[in-house]
């Protein structure tokens, strides 16, 4: 991460709404008495915001205050993944009607403000009714992290084929057939740089048997296909992107088998979701009609 990049993205006529509120690790960190307070004083000033329970990928190491959220996998007829969108709907909210994007999966809410931190949203993709097509796609740094990325271009769409050696995968950082990630990109099309949401999608065997052995059984079941997760790959301690097998340097943290930030040396558990609560960051009030355009239909 630039050290001139700070937690939220460039200057624009309608984002930098957030400027003056405590950054998002800090609020990350919040206890439940302390969200319920934040979300009452924030909801005013953009939609959503507020204590949120989420599931995420575990923090098991480093100053990162929690999980990276999960983002829930389907696959269409044709063997590309896609992300999961919570259904859209419209809400009243303070004598006004707000778009929101929300819906029961694997027994939880899961919904659009899971993604709601490091300045993600103030990005046009996380309104809820942006037009985005919600397919996982090759980011433009792709292969710069891994080398068998180098055969895909930027904005193809990741698919099951892709992964056919996931047993047997490895790229010399730590032990080979734990599972094939990838780096990509979601609800980001015909967006700047700077509004892109950075994705990981990770397919294993010991995502398959999760279901098994997981306290969560029900949403492991609904949030997982086929040996895939994926989750959100910004770093809930300064926004950094980490990676799963991505550094060489993550040995030296204990993180050479799991997804590590190689920023400030945040781990993260990818094989154990893990039910978390924080404190998400409203969306600001002009995030709608004008952030609907560009992308494929919602499907």
């Amino acid at each position: 991460m630039p050290e001139d990049e700070d937690s939220y993205p460039a200057e624009s006529g309608r984002r930098r709404f957030v400027k003056g509120v405590v950054g998002a690790s800090a609020l990350g960190a919040t206890g439940v008495t302390g969200a319920t307070a934040i979300k009452y004083a924030t909801t005013s000033s953009g939609a959503g915001g507020g204590a949120t329970q989420y599931f995420g990928i575990e923090n098991i190491a480093g100053p990162a205050p929690r999980g990276m959220p999960q983002i829930p996998i389907e696959i269409d007829s044709d063997g590309y993944l896609k992300g999961v969108w919570p259904e859209v709907s419209t809400k009243t909210v303070n004598n006004e009607e707000v778009k929101v994007a929300q819906m029961k999966l694997g027994g939880i809410t899961y919904s659009s403000e899971w993604f709601q931190y490091c300045g993600v949203q103030t990005y046009a993709g996380i309104a809820p009714d942006a037009d985005q097509d919600n397919f996982f796609r090759v980011s433009e740094s792709a292969s710069t992290t891994y080398d068998w990325m180098s055969d895909l271009s930027a904005g193809d769409k990741l698919k099951v084929s892709d992964f056919k050696d996931y047993e047997s995968w490895g790229n010399d950082i730590g032990k080979s057939g734990l599972g094939k990630p990838a780096m990509g990109r979601w609800r980001s099309e015909d967006l700047p740089p700077q509004e892109t949401m950075p994705i990981q999608v990770l397919r294993s065997t010991r995502i398959e048997e999760l279901a098994k052995e997981s306290e969560h059984p029900e949403w492991v079941k609904a949030s997982t296909k086929d040996g895939f997760i994926a989750w959100l790959n910004k770093c809930t301690h300064f926004c950094c992107v980490p990676g799963f097998k991505s550094s060489a340097q993550s040995a030296k943290f204990g993180g050479s088998n799991d997804v590590y930030c190689p920023c400030h040396q945040s781990v993260y558990d990818p094989f154990n979701p893990v039910k978390l609560q924080f404190t998400s960051l409203p969306r600001p009030d002009d995030l709608g009609s004008e952030s609907s355009s560009g992308g494929e239909s919602s499907s």
